[in-house]
């Protein structure tokens, strides 16, 4: 379709169709969709514009299973002229390195002895895929070791660098050379050496003039772990420490960017603040000097920076962390062309009453209903920019947006069968914990116009972390859908200890797992029993990691609220304390706050049906012998209560190693559980 955003909305003069082979099985108007459907590799995504804009590239999906890179000429998109597939790994990634080289981000099962995980490798090609390279040339290998370490990226790409057209910054990770900084040119292969490797400073960055200006390193004092950020002075060439930011507090400062002022950096910091937020730093001053941006109620993210030569370190806008990833444009252009993509593509927002966690505040904001609209991808020229919607309801969808105001549909991620009506609607709600703390939450409710208006069977879904956090948007597990749309109210509660809500909302689940952390939870049940949402004799808890220790959590606390719990890939409490007390940083970090109840410990209180699931290919050091996991189910068996417990072959713990033949045996293993084990006759 072709819309004129000058003009306004017209009559489509064109349908710009991606060619895909193979017939979709069509479903029936209104049948609940398929696990497939739901989590099927997309038609198409990772859709970016060459920096001279007259190349797409996308990842696409003509099966859902096997997945290619297609390339298309911007002056004739009716086929792509290149089509670039992979034999052995699996391709999840493609972007523009420059105009005529792609980076591809690769996955592959790896078994190497008593090392079986998932070996993640990057590339780079020509526009054709005619030939596939290492960011380095690979290094001669002269042992057994060197051919191991030979299996894993010999680089990792520090910078673009988008005003030069040749190179790029790489950290050389060759056996050898491991840890120097190269400035790389991609066409003659030729490395100039940039910084020398150190065993002491990591976290290199370069300033918008492609000079290496930033690092960190670590240290203690008094015995407490600080990463310390050092400036290079660009006049002398000589390094000082700035600040440091000190493990135990929490309360970062980090770079997010350059200006062209040598003297001005730009860092996001939390310090003396519940939301992050980005501001300028001076290096003569050695401070904090300005805010850039600062939002009432949600956590600042970065700043985007234009890197090509005609603008560059112009700031076009910030990141922060709504209900979803939003950004806020400051450059005139870009905030317009926002403003009318997002009405052309009927994009809207409601306003809703927030209670801000932090400082209990109440003030008006704006959260996309059903879809939002971002600009993922521009040409250096802003000539041409690329354009995704989507939402929880909503499988992804990407436009070509030119500079004659013309909107033309590129492709839909979703699966043809896949009937969006017979999805569920998605909502942030909040909902008072029992000690008053508010609780941010996502509520997936069932289609009123086939379920009715409630109270529906339903599941309180922790995510895992459990430093970490939902938002509004598609979910490419399929679980909040898959149930909605089979009758379930959905639930994913943003518990204490979540992050992206602020510090005091973050802090507050120090050492309440299974506590104060559950109580949320429990809270998020009740407060969908009171709403009439939930039937009281039908709630369960479903969650993965950490969310999995808090379903076995539900399932040996005495509420009664939960008729079972299904714990995927769950870990225990000592495992994880043994896992962050390894790590240095992460002992100071993240230790401490890691105290509660030992779910795994406990498993023999089981007081309901529980089902247990796990990848066997599960490196995430909690849960990766999976001996964790039978000492659950044998303990559970000993008490006399039912369970179930499976593993899916070549899995591992993130969902980056899942097919989509794994994801759908989780819902399906899932769904069966819930009808036929969950509590008196099913759930």
């Amino acid at each position: 379709m072709t819309i004129s955003i000058a003009g306004g909305l017209r009559a489509a003069a064109a349908v710009l169709a991606l060619a895909f082979s193979g017939a979709p099985v069509i479903a029936r108007a209104g049948d609940p969709p398929s696990a497939f459907a739901l989590v099927r590799a997309p038609a198409i995504s990772d859709v970016s514009i060459a920096p001279d804009g007259k190349h797409l590239a996308a990842l696409t999906s003509a099966d859902g299973n096997v997945v290619t890179i297609s390339v298309w000429n911007t002056d004739d998109l009716s086929k792509p002229f290149a089509v670039i597939g992979a034999g052995k790994v699996r391709i999840q990634g493609v972007r523009f390195l420059k105009s005529d080289r792609l980076m591809i981000d690769t996955i592959q099962v790896f078994t190497e002895d008593d090392d079986r995980g998932h070996l993640r490798r990057s590339f780079v090609s020509d526009l054709q895929g005619k030939e596939w390279t290492g960011l380095l040339a690979p290094s001669h290998a002269r042992s057994a070791v060197d051919e191991y370490v030979a299996k894993f990226d010999n680089a990792i790409l520090l910078d673009s660098l988008p005003q030069d057209p040749r190179h790029v910054i790489v950290l050389d990770r060759r056996l050898r050379s491991s840890g120097d900084i190269l400035k790389l040119d991609l066409y003659s292969g030729e490395t100039t050496k940039l910084e020398s490797a150190s065993e002491k400073y990591f976290s290199y960055r370069a300033d918008l003039t492609g000079q290496i200006r930033a690092r960190q390193s670590a240290d203690f004092e008094d015995g407490k772990l600080y990463v310390a950020q050092w400036f290079k002075d660009p006049a002398t060439g000589q390094w000082s420490e700035h600040f440091r930011n000190y493990a135990k507090n929490r309360e970062n400062m980090d770079v997010v960017g350059f200006s062209t002022d040598p003297n001005i950096v730009f860092v996001r910091s939390s310090m003396g603040r519940d939301k992050a937020g980005v501001y300028e730093y001076d290096l003569k001053q050695r401070k904090i000097t300005e805010p850039l941006f600062e939002h009432k109620v949600f956590e600042a993210g970065g700043v985007l920076i234009d890197r090509t030569p005609a603008r560059l370190g112009q700031i076009l806008g910030f990141t922060y962390q709504g209900p979803s990833t939003s950004i806020y444009w400051t450059d005139d252009k870009l905030a317009a062309l926002d403003k009318g993509v997002r009405a052309a593509l009927g994009v809207k927002t409601v306003a809703m009453t927030w209670t801000d966690p932090g400082s209990n505040a109440q003030v008006k904001i704006g959260v996309p209903s059903g879809a939002n609209a971002m600009v993922i991808s521009r040409s250096d020229d802003l000539k041409t920019v690329i354009v995704e919607k989507s939402g929880p309801r909503q499988p992804s969808e990407f436009y070509r947006l030119t500079d004659t105001g013309q909107l033309s549909l590129l492709g839909r991620a979703a699966d043809p069968a896949l009937d969006l009506s017979t999805l569920g609607d998605t909502t942030l709600v909040e909902y008072a914990a029992r000690d008053g703390l508010m609780i941010p939450a996502f509520l997936t409710r069932p289609p009123a116009d086939k379920f009715g208006p409630g109270p529906y069977p339903a599941l309180v879904a922790p995510h895992g972390g459990p430093w970490a956090r939902d938002d509004l948007g598609w979910d490419p597990t399929g679980w909040t859908q898959y149930f909605a749309s089979r009758g379930y109210a959905v639930l994913q509660p943003q518990f204490r200890g979540s992050t992206g809500w602020g510090q005091k909302l973050w802090r507050a689940g120090d050492g309440e797992w299974g506590q104060k952390m559950q109580d949320d939870k429990d809270d998020g049940a009740k407060w969908l029993i009171d709403q009439k949402i939930a039937a009281p004799d039908r709630v369960a808890m479903f969650g993965y990691s950490y969310g999995g220790y808090a379903a076995l959590v539900a399932a040996i606390r005495p509420n009664g609220l939960y008729q079972c719990a299904v714990s995927g890939a769950p870990g225990s409490l000592a495992s994880f304390k043994r896992e962050t007390f390894n790590n240095r940083q992460l002992r100071e970090l993240q230790r401490p706050t890691v105290e509660g109840l030992d779910a795994v410990a406990h498993a023999g209180e089981a007081k309901i049906p529980v089902l247990l699931y796990r990848g066997d290919r599960d490196v995430n050091q909690a849960v990766s012998d999976g001996g964790e996991m039978k000492g659950v189910a044998a303990a559970i068996k000993a008490a006399g209560k039912p369970y179930r417990a499976f593993e899916i072959k070549d899995m591992g713990h993130t969902l980056d190693t899942w097919t989509p033949a794994m994801a759908v045996q989780q819902l399906t293993e899932i769904e069966s559980f819930l009808a036929k084990d969950c509590g008196p006759g099913g759930l």
